[in-house]
Parts: structure tokens; C-alpha cells; sequence
């Protein structure tokens, strides 16, 4: 941890020179400027304590008042005025920030801009991916004679009904929660060759593909899963994975640190910390290949606002390379970098070897809406969970067929 900056280094690491007097001090706002900054619960809790610490330090050196406020993050969407592109006239556009941040940090993934970007214009600003990637019990796989995590979804389905019958069942949420559900649904849909939309945003979801997709989610639920994971929330697989309930579950990289932090308590069967069997792959291949879903996280600016200088100037210095430096190194791979820079910090070189895959993680990722573009329409289809919602009912026993027909109904309601 870095001591706290100064001033001129505030000044000269965020690039805020406008705001800069002759004398040196701090950019001059009405007094009693207020920014309210709302942003979800995090599922590693050191990183929003963090993130109090560079409030007070905000505060000091923009000389107004900065506040977190922290919303579980499945709450956050009736919080909001916007999603980038559902409400873009809703948001400030960041354009100017943006172009600094991409130009200091060597360049955004494709799928920050892409979320961020509506109409050419910067509706918010990229700050952090959550990647996902899938936490397995090694020592189980082992047990069956796995010593690699299967490389296809039909391996996957092999395996996981032979750890199933061992009392070891695959834990996967269907359920309305905004990050495992859609991470691993969309993959799954995609990895089969279905799609959303076309390339020109028509709907096509009507597939072969999202019919096999549904069909092995079907086969691959009764098989190899734990079946209470419809009701689940992204929290209750972190909780049975650390329990010992489930061999394996796509996740951010929260069940290993917790593991790791709270090795004198949380063991697994034979009395070992749990941290040494946890082992890290990528999701399985299908027909169509091996994509992912990673949640990218920005921060917007409401139009309404009445200081956008304070709001821009201060996004300038919370994603500047020192404030955000703390943060990262807090995350410990947790959160990975919007730009491609933060492949290359010293963290990557010390920590453990099963979190490694993290650092590249985002490179193979799709976005809502594929293979049209992202949209206020796809976001509306993510906010609804019409494609989750297609593997639970083949999940509960509605066919393929009428389960893919049924989220085909549902997209032309939103698409027209």
C-alpha cells in the first residue's frame, strides 16, 4: 500500500492542469460541492473499504466532498438513471476522459469500449472487468481420474455426472442475478453457434445452435448439477462452493481469495485449507468454440448533474494509474483492468499460481447483443434475463424447441 499522494502529484498523475491555479491549489468548487458515486457491494470487501479511504483523499484534494455509496449489486439497476447504451441521453458524455485514459493506459478491450461507446461518443468510462473463469475442486477431479479440466462441454458433461454420483455435484445459477447467470448462459449459447441477433441488430436467437445449447444445458443440468441452483443468486455458489457441496462453478476469482484470507477456518474434508485445491480453468468449447462473458464495470456521469467538472475531474483521478493502482493491487485479481496496461502491473508476477489465468481472461470475450452490436435492446434482453431464462425452462422440462421459441417471442417484444 502506497502512502497518500500529494497535491501537485494528484495534479500532475490525473492530468487536471485545468483546474490548477498559479499558486497550486486544488481546483475551486462552490463550497458544499457534494459527488455522490454509487457503485456495488464488493464481493472482496477490502476494495471498498479502499475505496473509502480515496474518498477522504478525493475530498481533500478537489476540495469538495466525494461520497461512496454501496448497493448490493442485483439492487443497482432501479438505482440508476442509465446502463450506457439503455439510457444514454441520460449521461454526460465522457468522450474528453476517456481519450486521456485510453491514451495513458495503452488502449481499452473491446468489450469496455464497446459497452461504454454509443453513437462514437464515450457514455461512460471503462474502469474494471470482473472476469470469470471456472473454480473446480482439483483433488476431486483427481479422485476420478480428471488431471485437466475438461477442454469441451461434453467432457464437462462426462465428468460432472461421474462427480455428481459421488455426491460432488457442478454448482451453476439460472436464477435473475446479474453476474454467474448471463456469464454462463450467454457462452453457452454462443459457444453452440446461437446467437441473439445477426450482424444488422434482427433477431436470431430461432436456431440449430440455441436449440443444442439448450438441449445439453438440459442433459448436463439433471446429469451433473446441483438442481437448487435456479433459486441461486451469485453469492449462495461462493457459500456451497467453500462449503464442500460442489466440485466446481463458474466464478470471479472471490472464492479463491476468500479461501486464501480465510484459510484457518474454511478446510476441506481432511482438515487442509481449502486455497490448496482450488484450481482455475476457462469455459469449455463447444461446436462453435470457446467464448466467454466477462462483467465489465464503468462509471457515468448523470447529465442532470450540476458540477460536471468536479464529476470528470474526479473520474480523472480515481482511474488515474496511482489511485486505481491501489485499488487493483487490493483486488488481487479480482478486478482486472478496462485497459490493457494493467496486464503488465507487478502483481501478476507474485501472485498465486492458480490465479494467473485471470490476467488474460477478458481476451476472449463477447458482448450482449452478439453478433449485432451492444444496444439498448440487448441490454434490455440481459436486464430481463431472456437468455438465462431459456436454460431454466429446459432446465425445469420445457423442450429445447419450445424453450428457445418461447426467448425468441420474448426478443421480438423488446426488438420489434
Amino acid at each position: 500500500m502506497r502512502a497518500g499522494i500529494t497535491r501537485r502529484r494528484f495534479l500532475q498523475g490525473s492530468g487536471a492542469v485545468v483546474g490548477l491555479t498559479a499558486a497550486g491549489r486544488a481546483p475551486a468548487f462552490a463550497q458544499g460541492s457534494k459527488l455522490h458515486v454509487l457503485r456495488w457491494v464488493d464481493f472482496i470487501p477490502a476494495c471498498d473499504v479502499e475505496l473509502k479511504k480515496q474518498a477522504g483523499e478525493a475530498s481533500k484534494l478537489l476540495g469538495a466532498e466525494v461520497q461512496f455509496e454501496f448497493i448490493n449489486a442485483n439492487d443497482l439497476q432501479p438505482r440508476i438513471t442509465a446502463w450506457p447504451h439503455l439510457y444514454e441521453n441520460g449521461l454526460l458524455d465522457v468522450s474528453d476522459v476517456a481519450a486521456w485514459q485510453a491514451k495513458d493506459q495503452g488502449g481499452f478491450y473491446p468489450q469496455s469500449e464497446t459497452y461504454t461507446k454509443v453513437g462514437g461518443r464515450f457514455m461512460a468510462l471503462p474502469h474494471s472487468i470482473v472476469p470469470g473463469l471456472i473454480a473446480y475442486r482439483k483433488s476431486w477431479f483427481d479422485e476420478i481420474g480428471v488431471t485437466t479440466f475438461p477442454k469441451t462441454y461434453d467432457e464437462l458433461r462426462a465428468v460432472g455426472t461421474k462427480l455428481k454420483k459421488k455426491g460432488h455435484p457442478y454448482g451453476q445459477t439460472l436464477g435473475h442475478t446479474f453476474g454467474d447467470a448471463p456469464a454462463w448462459a450467454y457462452p453457452l449459447m454462443w459457444n453452440f453457434g446461437g446467437v441473439e441477433t445477426d450482424r444488422s441488430g434482427k433477431t436470431a436467437i430461432d436456431s440449430k445452435g440455441s436449440v443444442e445449447a439448450v438441449k445439453f444445458m438440459t442433459a448436463f443440468w439433471k446429469d451433473a448439477c446441483d438442481e437448487g441452483g435456479l433459486a441461486w443468486d451469485d453469492t449462495n455458489n461462493n457459500r456451497a462452493f467453500l462449503g464442500g457441496e460442489i466440485c466446481a462453478t463458474l466464478n470471479g476469482a472471490s472464492i479463491y481469495i476468500a479461501a486464501k484470507r480465510g484459510q484457518e477456518k474454511i478446510k476441506d474434508e481432511r482438515g487442509e485449507p481449502l486455497v490448496r485445491d482450488i484450481q482455475h480453468a476457462r469455459l469449455p468449447a463447444g461446436p462453435a468454440g470457446s467464448w466467454s462473458y466477462h462483467t465489465a464495470f464503468a462509471h457515468a456521469v448523470m447529465k442532470y448533474t450540476k458540477n460536471p467538472k468536479l464529476a470528470k475531474d474526479f473520474l480523472k483521478w480515481f482511474h488515474g494509474q496511482d489511485a486505481y493502482g491501489r485499488w487493483f493491487e487490493v483486488a488481487e485479481g479480482f478486478s482486472v483492468g478496462a485497459t490493457k496496461r494493467w496486464e503488465r502491473h507487478p502483481l501478476w508476477n507474485t501472485i498465486d499460481e492458480p490465479m494467473k489465468g485471470f490476467r488474460t481472461a477478458p481476451d476472449n470475450s463477447r458482448t450482449m447483443g452478439f453478433a449485432g452490436p451492444p444496444s439498448a435492446k440487448a441490454t434490455e434482453v440481459y436486464s430481463k434475463y431472456v437468455v438465462v431464462d431459456m436454460f431454466a425452462k429446459g432446465a425445469q422440462g420445457s423442450s429445447p424447441d419450445e424453450a428457445v421459441k418461447w426467448a425468441a417471442a420474448e426478443l421480438k417484444k423488446i426488438y420489434g
